[in-house]
């Protein structure tokens, strides 16, 4: 049996009518085999998956993905996803991340603020390396990593939480940042920094 409270942190891929793609993370929920997205309204992500079906999960340990999606670094290599070589472009994948999943909306719970889009699995791809070898599945986020995410699920939330509460989290995810983090991550945990320092400068 699934549990249906555990969370997994993916980033969302959709697109609109002109294709045009739109990278996301996003906390995602399984309920055996289908995904449950539940995004707020209103969202971008929302009206595509609404008005085209589909939606691209993808699995990355690149968590600046994460972090520059939400600060404007989001310049990330995309290719097209279709359910096989001959038929339509359904969205897009991250070029570089671990394994993408096609998703295609079979049910909407509606809600006033959060309703759930049920998923089923048309299409897994493991990626290729740089060395011509399948990516490794993710065996979980590092310390540093782990810190990155919680961060950027802060940073994502500046307007609803008080300031004390970011800055405290914030100092306490720090020590996960100057133990173990590489280069990625720092990275990352600048980008996000710099955005938090400027909203608490403009408000």
């Amino acid at each position: 049996m699934t549990n249906l409270n555990m969370i997994f942190e993916t980033i969302i891929i959709t697109q609109d009518a002109d294709e045009t793609p739109h990278v996301t993370p996003f906390g995602v929920r399984y309920e055996d085999e289908k995904v449950i997205i539940a995004p707020y309204k209103p969202s971008t992500t929302l009206n595509n998956i609404l008005a085209n079906h589909f939606a691209v999960m993808n699995v990355t340990d690149d968590v600046r993905v994460f972090a520059g999606a939400l600060t404007g670094h989001n310049n990330w290599p995309l290719v097209p996803v279709s359910k096989n070589p001959r038929s339509k472009n359904f969205g897009f994948s991250l070029a570089n991340c671990l394994a993408h999943t096609l998703l295609e909306l079979i049910e909407v719970r509606d809600d006033l603020q959060r309703p759930q889009l049920v998923m089923k699995t048309v299409k897994t791809v493991n990626h290729i390396n740089h060395n011509n070898q399948h990516n490794q599945a993710l065996k979980g986020f590092n310390r540093a990593q782990a810190a990155v995410i919680e961060l950027s699920i802060l940073f994502s939330r500046l307007q609803l939480l008080p300031k004390e509460k970011v800055l405290t989290e914030r100092a306490y995810l720090q020590i996960a940042i100057d133990k173990t983090a590489g280069e990625r991550e720092l990275e990352a945990w600048a980008w996000l920094t710099e955005k938090i320092e400027h909203f608490y400068a403009n408000n």
